[in-house]
């Protein structure tokens, strides 16, 4: 069923294959009728993960990327909105020579024939597919009848499935077999037979457990895997290993390791034995769901690994510091990084944080919406803009509704903004279609010599993932540059495009444009994330 744990199950695998010296990649299927997670509400999906090419996709990517250290592409994510609008455009183009459209044979071909395309341009030896959803909702039938054709057009030992299941423990403390074996049954109904069953449970299967899931799933007992509560989801490889999963794959798949890697058990030795811990406030907006924040939390915990130290995250809610709660919400913390985000709700408090950690000289990071806040509260507070806003929160300014847009505190409720010093660049302003005015995907920034990005980077050129829509305004760079502000990375293609800002008398103060949590990785962590955790810990 959903929010099982399947994207780090499927993941896990990943790992393990590659720890035996295989390449893979990786697909996620998503049955929601979305094209793709870009308009997805965060509180509802958790965060959208945005791809090298600009695809806007489901967080699973994310711990791909993150567990296989490999790039993916939006091919690698494959919705029943995206299924359908080709097929259906293909329809109205009359590639289908007036044939009656089917969900069978036309929707189910067309996802076999895109996983096979990405599988074969990956060049990868192995392809995961993971099919989201829960076994017996409606949405997720085409797929599983795809893959149950995969199955019977490929050799044998070329599929392999596994099923992710719950087994509950009831109120008395027994493991129930039944959600599992009803599960199984239905994808038996649907021609799909598991080779094996990683049962997720919040403790060890007993090996009665076991037998019985055994003996009623129709496979064998050690093709029965204990995937119990970890304390670290990059635990997870190491345990589903240590239950012999690798083991009975490759026996199954008939494939004999090349090589046998230890990184990722070195790596997590690592994470665990480290012993100086800092503590840093990630102030945002979507707080009632972690996952809102998954790349930025994986992102810190990287750059710890790499600094010998764990990071203490203390998530703070935008909302609360506009109570006036500022000193006593971040007192306490070490750095404060203030993420992305869409919309003028709490961008008051993420202004004080930033103000807090300028006047305090506390380590700050800011991320997308964090860097344009960071140069409005440059803009009122030091540059002397004392009605600098955002284009952003427009709409609120016309209409006079004043501070709770997002503007300036020491003006009266009924203040409209006077300057935007965020704003869309004049070239987008005939775009009507709002996709088109988003930055998505890869982009070049060229930095400055001598400054902090470039020392933390080691590069003249970097390239980072970005999804915005509003930019610094150029009109306003060279009052800012004359206060005290340093623009130290610009657009390689526009260099009317800000993309970095720092002030160098501050102990550690940056930001950026772009989205680095979505290129961290453990073994590599984003440079931005590595020194902003480096500098927190020495504060």
């Amino acid at each position: 069923m959903s929010g099982l744990g399947k994207g780090i199950t499927c993941a896990s695998i990943g790992v393990l294959l590659v720890n035996k010296g295989f390449s893979v990649t990786a697909i996620k299927i998503d049955p929601y009728i979305n094209v793709d997670a870009g308009t997805m509400n965060p509180f509802q999906h958790g965060e959208v993960f945005v791809l090298k090419d600009g695809g806007e996709a489901d967080l699973d990517l994310g711990n791909y990327e993150r567990f296989l250290n490999v790039e993916l592409t939006r091919d690698n994510n494959l919705t029943t909105g995206k299924i359908y609008y080709e097929v259906i455009n293909n329809e109205r183009a009359g590639t289908y020579l007036g044939k009656t459209v089917q969900i069978i044979p036309h929707i189910t071909d067309k996802i076999k024939k895109k996983i096979r395309t990405v599988a074969k341009d990956s060049g990868a030896e192995i392809c995961l597919i993971e099919v989201g959803g829960t076994v017996g909702d409606i949405e997720s039938m085409p797929f599983l009848e795809a893959v149950r054709q995969l199955h019977s057009e490929e050799a044998e030992e070329d599929v392999f499935f596994a099923h992710v299941t719950l087994v509950p423990t009831d109120p008395q403390g027994e493991q129930k077999t039944k959600p599992t074996q009803h599960s199984v049954r239905e994808l038996r109904e649907l021609g799909l037979h598991p080779d094996c069953i990683v049962a997720r449970c919040s403790r060890p299967l007993s090996d009665d457990i076991k037998n019985k899931i055994a003996l009623f799933c129709d496979v064998t007992k050690e093709a029965v895997i204990s995937a119990n509560d970890a304390e670290d989801i990059y635990d997870v490889p190491l345990m589903l290993d240590k239950g012999m999963l690798t083991y009975y794959l490759l026996n199954k798949i008939n494939l004999t390791p090349k090589k046998n890697l230890y990184e990722w058990e070195e790596l997590v030795t690592k994470m665990k034995s480290a012993t100086k811990t800092t503590r840093i406030a990630v102030v945002g907006k979507y707080m009632e769901v972690k996952d809102s924040y998954l790349s930025i939390r994986e992102a810190l915990k990287h750059a710890a690994i790499h600094n010998n130290c764990k990071v203490d995250v203390k998530w703070v809610d935008a909302e609360d510091i506009e109570r006036g709660n500022a000193e006593s919400l971040l007192s306490d913390v070490k750095g404060i990084l203030v993420p992305g985000g869409f919309g003028q709700r709490g961008t008051q408090g993420k202004i004080e944080a930033i103000t807090y950690a300028r006047e305090n000289d506390v380590p700050f990071l800011g991320l997308c919406l964090g860097m344009q806040l960071a140069v409005i509260e440059f803009a009122r507070n030091v540059a002397g803009i004392v009605d600098a806003g955002s284009g952003e929160f427009r709409d609120n300014f016309e209409e006079g509704k004043g501070v709770s847009a997002g503007s300036c505190t020491s003006c009266d409720p009924g203040y409209v903004a006077g300057n935007f010093v965020i704003d869309i660049l004049p070239e987008q302003e005939d775009l009507t279609d709002m996709g088109g005015t988003m930055r998505l995907g890869d982009y070049t920034t060229m930095l400055t010599e001598d400054t902090l990005a470039m020392r933390i980077y080691q590069a003249k050129e970097i390239v980072e993932r970005h999804r915005h829509r509003y930019e610094v305004n150029p009109d306003y760079v060279e009052i800012l540059k004359e206060h005290g502000l340093v623009f130290s990375g610009i657009d390689k293609e526009n260099p009317r495009r800000m993309e970095v800002i720092e002030l160098p008398e501050h102990k550690f103060f940056i930001a950026c444009q772009a989205h680095p949590e979505f290129k961290s990785r453990p073994i590599k962590p984003a440079p931005l994330f590595r020194e902003f955790v480096r500098a927190a810990l020495e504060s």
